[in-house]
C-alpha cells in the first residue's frame, strides 16, 4: 500500500475567482476571446438565476463558453452539475435526468430543446447579476456523471467537491499549467475527461481554447489550428493518438516539423497505449513535446496515475505512479484499489452496487477498480487487464451486460452475447444474436441497430452484429461470451 501526501483541497470557485481581475483571456471560442472578468460575470449571472440550493442541475452541453459558465455557475450556487449530451436519444436523456433527480436543465446553445420535466433555462443570454457564492462543504456534491451498468439503465456516479478540488490541484502541478498556457478543449463535454482540460486551465489563470477545427476528423486541419491558436497543451484519447502517429509517420514531407512548435505537452489516456505506436512516435522528431500517459476512473475522479513516456520507456507502456493526492493498494490478486480524498460518494440510489465497488480497509475507504496491475522494477504500475468483463470503447467504460440488455429488449431477439473484438487497432463491440422463433434473419442486424440508435448513445452500439444459430455455454449453463466469439469470429469479420 502506498500513501502519499494529500494536496490542497481548496474550493474551485474561489480558485477561479482569484483570476477575475487579472485582465487575461479565459476562453477563446473560434478565435473570439473572452476575458476572465467577462466569464466571471456570466458565471455570477447563472448562479443568480438558479438561486440558492438548486440541487442537481442538468446541462445540455455544447462546445461553447456557455457550458463552462454553466458548470461554474452551478457550483457557485451550491448545486451539482450533471451534463447531458443533446445527441443522446430522448429515452436515454429522460433516464439520466430521473436517476440524477434534476429539477432544472440549462440550455447552452441556440436551438436546443429541453426534455420534458425539469424547468428549462436558456443561459446563452442571461442578464448579469451580482451573487455571493453559496457556503458549501468538502463532502457536498460537485457533479453527477454516468457510467455503464449491467442492468441497461445509466448508473450515476456522485462526486464531492473535495474530490474534484484535490484532483485539480494535482493536475495543475502534473501539467505544469501557467497563465501563459493555451489548452485545447477536445474531449466530449458529457464525460469527465473534459474536466482535465477545463478545471486546471481556468483555475490556473490560463486560456481554454474551443475551436470547431478540432472536431472535423482531419489531422492536417487539427494541426494547423493548434499552430494558429498557439495551443501549448492537448489531451487526446489514446486511440486518437494512435491514428495521429500513423498520420505523422505516413506523411514524411512533414516529419521535419511534424507538430506545431507551440505544443509542449500531449496527454493521452482512456485505454492502453500501443508500444509500437510509441516507438513510431519517438522515431519522429517529437522530442520537444512531453508525452504523458494517464490512468483513472470516474469513481476516483479523473487521473490517479501518470507516466512520462520517453525514449527510455520500453516494453508494455506503464500507467505510471500515483499522483500526490492518491492512496493506492494492490491486492494479493493484483487488483488496483484507489483511496484518498478523490473518491466518489457512490452510486446514488444503488446501495448494492456502491457496496460492491467501494470497500473499507484499515487505511480507509477504497474503490475497487477491477483492473489487474503489477509493479515494474522502476516503481511504476503496468496494466495487465480486467478482472471483470468491462471494456473500453472510445475510452469509455462499457459493461457488455448493459449492451446485451438493450439488444435483448428487441422483440425479435431470443438470446445475445456481447464481447470485445479488435478492428483497425482499436476495441469494438461484437454482438452475437440468436433470432426469436419465426423472426426473419434477413434485416435483423439493421433492425437492431435502428433500435439501439433510438435508445442508447453511440458507444453502446456494436460495431459488429452477427446473427447465429446458438450461443456457447459454460458447463454450468451460463452464456460463454469468449467461446461464442471464438466460434463465430470469422463469420463476424465477413
Amino acid at each position: 500500500m502506498t500513501v502519499t501526501t494529500t494536496v490542497d483541497t481548496g474550493d474551485l470557485v474561489e480558485a477561479l475567482a482569484g483570476h477575475r481581475h487579472t485582465g487575461g483571456t479565459a476562453i477563446i471560442h473560434n478565435g473570439h476571446p473572452i476575458g476572465h472578468a467577462e466569464l466571471a460575470e456570466r458565471i455570477d449571472a447563472i448562479a443568480a438565476t438558479l438561486g440558492p440550493d438548486p440541487g442537481t442541475v442538468a446541462v445540455l452541453t455544447s462546445r461553447t463558453p456557455a457550458t463552462v459558465a454553466a458548470l461554474f455557475g452551478i457550483l457557485t450556487a451550491g448545486g451539482a452539475y450533471c451534463p447531458i449530451d443533446p445527441a443522446y436519444p430522448p429515452e436515454r436523456q429522460a433516464a439520466m435526468l430521473a436517476a440524477a433527480g434534476c429539477r432544472t436543465i440549462l440550455l447552452t446553445a441556440q436551438g436546443q430543446r429541453a426534455p420534458d420535466g425539469p424547468r428549462a433555462i436558456d443561459v446563452t443570454d442571461t442578464p448579469t447579476a451580482p451573487v455571493t457564492p453559496a457556503a458549501t462543504g468538502p463532502d457536498d456534491p460537485a457533479y453527477v456523471l454516468f457510467t455503464s451498468g449491467s442492468t441497461g439503465a445509466p448508473k450515476p456516479v456522485l462526486t464531492p467537491r473535495m474530490a474534484i478540488a484535490a484532483t485539480t490541484a494535482s493536475l495543475r502541478d502534473l501539467f505544469a499549467i501557467t497563465p501563459a498556457d493555451r489548452v485545447l478543449q477536445f474531449a466530449s463535454l458529457s464525460w469527465d475527461t473534459c474536466f482535465e482540460e477545463i478545471l486546471p486551465t481556468l483555475t490556473a489563470g490560463a486560456t481554454l481554447v474551443f475551436d470547431d477545427e478540432a472536431h472535423t476528423g482531419s489531422f492536417p486541419r487539427l494541426l494547423r489550428m493548434i499552430a494558429a491558436r498557439g495551443i501549448t497543451v492537448a489531451d487526446l484519447p489514446t486511440a486518437y493518438w494512435h491514428e495521429l502517429v500513423h498520420h505523422l509517420a505516413d506523411h514524411p514531407a512533414h516529419t521535419e516539423d511534424p507538430l506545431p512548435p507551440s505544443l509542449r505537452l500531449l496527454i493521452i489516456g482512456g485505454e492502453a497505449a500501443n508500444p509500437a505506436r510509441l516507438t513510431d512516435w519517438h522515431a519522429l522528431p517529437t522530442g520537444g513535446v512531453r508525452l504523458l500517459n494517464t490512468y483513472g476512473c470516474t469513481e476516483t475522479t479523473l487521473i490517479t496515475h501518470a507516466a512520462e513516456l520517453t525514449t527510455e520507456t520500453g516494453g508494455p507502456v506503464p500507467i505510471g505512479r500515483a499522483l500526490p493526492h492518491v492512496v493506492e493498494h494492490v491486492t494479493a490478486e493484483g487488483e488496483l484499489l484507489i483511496g484518498g480524498p478523490a473518491l466518489a460518494l457512490g452510486y446514488p440510489g444503488l446501495p448494492e452496487a456502491t457496496t460492491e465497488r467501494f470497500t473499507t480497509l484499515p487505511a480507509g475507504r477504497f474503490f475497487r477498480t477491477g483492473d489487474r496491475v503489477e509493479r515494474r522494477p522502476d516503481g511504476q504500475l503496468r496494466h495487465l487487464g480486467r478482472l471483470d468483463a468491462e471494456l473500453k470503447i472510445r475510452g469509455i467504460r462499457v459493461d457488455p451486460a448493459e449492451v446485451e440488455a438493450h439488444i435483448g429488449a428487441h422483440p425479435d431477439v431470443a438470446a445475445v452475447a456481447v464481447t470485445g473484438a479488435t478492428a483497425a487497432g482499436r476495441t469494438v463491440l461484437a454482438a452475437y444474436v440468436v433470432p426469436a422463433a419465426r423472426a426473419a434473419r434477413d434485416g435483423l442486424p439493421a433492425a437492431i441497430r435502428a433500435h439501439l440508435h433510438a435508445t442508447v448513445p453511440g458507444h453502446l452500439v456494436p460495431g459488429r452484429l452477427t446473427v447465429v444459430e446458438e450461443l456457447a455455454h459454460t458447463a454450468s449453463g451460463k452464456v460463454d461470451r469468449a467461446a461464442t466469439h471464438r466460434r463465430y469470429e470469422r463469420e463476424a469479420r465477413r
